[in-house]
């Protein structure tokens, strides 16, 4: 076994705070990850970059903060390093066909599944970088990974199309009686209606999602809306990399937000969650594979969650790989 480097990280936990888009369990995700990643799994916390928009942060989840923490991640990374990148929060599709993986920063300057492959390219030979999305449609995050679990090994009935769905279901005791009633969103927005809010920001009459990104983001937004497509084609692994992908849902498929309807401080990403009671029932060593097949048991049993099937992109050999190499 090869030895393990420095341990570092980068948590973002977007609520999307006085928007019409709020959600209220990202910022308790990565505050509860942040803990686990300290006592359980070694990382220094002087090592995690935390980013939430909550009041007083001094630093806001936007596009270019993300990516310019990522990159300094990679950047001090070595061979034998760790890396972790943790994203709670709204996700989607974007692109010419609508068939890109994106997540939403704050200020809605996408990072893409091609921004997120460049900043693998980067991670240094014999270092891991492990990225856990917690939003919808993140199945294939890291763009050009390789499918361990995914839709080609679980196709689920009745797959749905995946709405803004809000709803309230109630959660029974062992006797039978409600004993307390959750609130579940999807951490999805509407294509029509970050059309509407980027319109409003720019004042241009178009429907493509790049216009607007460029002249919102400029030389900031993703290079998917900025590169030729036969640059984009060219941004592919040279050779087996290091990029893990722990996805909370396929890339049809919807994430759920979670909270109890008396109190917002309950909330929380169903995915974040179930990895969390994986990893609480398993105190030892676990490989990504079985932290995702269990994190679908989890949820597959959870009476207040919609169905979402959380997905694993990695090599063949990171698959069997131990979890943020506990040792």
């Amino acid at each position: 076994m090869e030895k393990v480097g420095k341990k570092l990280a980068v948590l973002v936990g977007c609520n999307y705070e006085n928007t019409p888009y709020r959600l209220f369990g990202c910022q308790n995700d990565v505050l509860a990850m942040r803990d686990v990643l300290v006592n359980r799994f070694g990382f220094d916390s002087q090592h995690i970059e935390l980013l939430m928009d909550k009041s007083g942060s001094p630093v806001m989840p936007t596009g270019a903060n993300i990516k310019k923490a990522l990159n300094k991640m990679v950047d001090e990374a070595e061979t034998g390093d760790v890396l972790y990148f943790h994203f709670s929060g709204h996700g989607t599709l974007t692109g010419k066909k609508n068939q890109e993986e994106a997540i939403i920063p704050l200020d809605f300057n996408y990072i893409t599944n091609v921004d997120i492959r460049k900043i693998v390219n980067r991670v240094p030979e014999g270092a891991t970088f492990t990225m856990l999305s917690d939003s919808c449609h993140s199945g294939g995050l890291i763009d050009k990974e390789k499918e361990q679990i995914g839709p080609s090994h679980h196709k689920p009935k009745n797959q749905e199309s995946g709405q803004n769905n809000n709803n309230y279901v109630s959660v029974s005791n062992k006797s039978g009686s409600a004993t307390q009633s959750y609130y579940h969103k999807s951490r999805f927005i509407p294509h029509e209606s970050i059309l509407e809010h980027l319109t409003s920001l720019t004042n241009i009459n178009t429907s493509d999602i790049g216009t607007h990104m460029l002249q919102l983001f400029g030389n900031e937004a993703s290079v998917l809306f900025s590169l030729p497509q036969v640059e984009l084609d060219l941004l592919k692994p040279l050779k087996q990399d290091e990029g893990i992908l722990l996805s909370g849902c396929q890339a049809n498929e919807n994430c759920e937000d979670v909270r109890g309807s008396e109190n917002g401080n309950t909330a929380y990403g169903a995915f974040s969650h179930a990895i969390l009671i994986v990893l609480e029932k398993h105190c030892g060593p676990i490989s990504n594979k079985e932290l995702v097949l269990k994190s679908r048991d989890v949820l597959k049993n959870d009476e207040h969650v919609v169905s979402q099937h959380p997905c694993l992109y990695c090599s063949d050999e990171n698959a069997q790989a131990v979890f943020l190499s506990q040792v």
